[in-house]
């Protein structure tokens, strides 16, 4: 990108972006399949598939990200769960120095599918509100960020200018709709979760995670 066009405004994810997907990895594929199971007296194996079967029809819609369509679904009060299992929630490597660089020279925008409650529990966890100018999730527009009509709803409600705008996520779905929309750049994490391998970034440059050298040069 070069100086002429450098970006005004970084959109930034949360989770797999900024905070350690792992803890999410851990909730829905591991504790609440076994939460399930140990109530249903069912093997675990046989619950997580059919849980993972459930999830997967619901996935890239606000309902996968819904705390509210999950605790009706599985019975559960997911919120007080969540807050159980709180202690793994944590920033991944080098995030916290980027945002406070970042910060200095440009507008720092959250942008999660996260449910807002879940927001507000990992903001009041990590201070990450701190870095930036608004916090957004996309239950409040009533989208996916996955979904085409998210993106002209972002624009108006937190006034951006798309050329001038990049969005840093690990879903390679939610950067090809924001790509399509037409942002100034994309930028995908390959490492959401410190505790697996690096993942495919599809079409988008990429880095490791905030880290990575190689991200200045990318942001111009």
């Amino acid at each position: 990108m070069q100086a002429s066009a450098a970006p005004h405004t970084l959109l930034l994810d949360m989770d797999g972006t900024i905070l350690d997907l792992a803890f999410d990895n851990y909730f829905w594929q591991e504790l609440i399949p076994r939460f399930v199971a140990r109530r249903s007296g069912r093997p675990l194996s046989a619950t997580r598939e059919e849980i993972e079967s459930l999830y997967a029809q619901y996935r890239g819609t606000l309902e996968w990200y819904c705390l509210d369509f999950w605790t009706a679904r599985f019975a559960i009060d997911l919120r007080a769960l969540k807050a159980a299992a709180s202690q793994r929630i944590r920033y991944l490597p080098g995030a916290r120095q980027f945002l406070a660089a970042a910060g200095r020279e440009r507008r720092l925008i959250l942008v999660t599918n996260a449910h807002g409650d879940t927001l507000a529990l990992k903001a009041a966890l990590t201070g990450l509100a701190g870095y930036f100018e608004q916090l957004v999730s996309a239950h409040e527009l009533g989208l996916a960020k996955e979904q085409p009509d998210f993106w002209p709803a972002l624009e108006r409600r937190v006034g951006l200018d798309p050329r001038r705008s990049v969005l840093l996520d690990d879903s390679v779905p939610v950067l090809d709709a924001a790509a399509a929309y037409g942002l100034g750049a994309t930028i995908a994490i390959r490492r959401p979760d410190s505790g697996r391998p690096e993942q495919d970034p599809g079409a988008h440059r990429s880095v490791r995670d905030l880290a990575d050298r190689s991200l200045p040069a990318l942001l111009g």
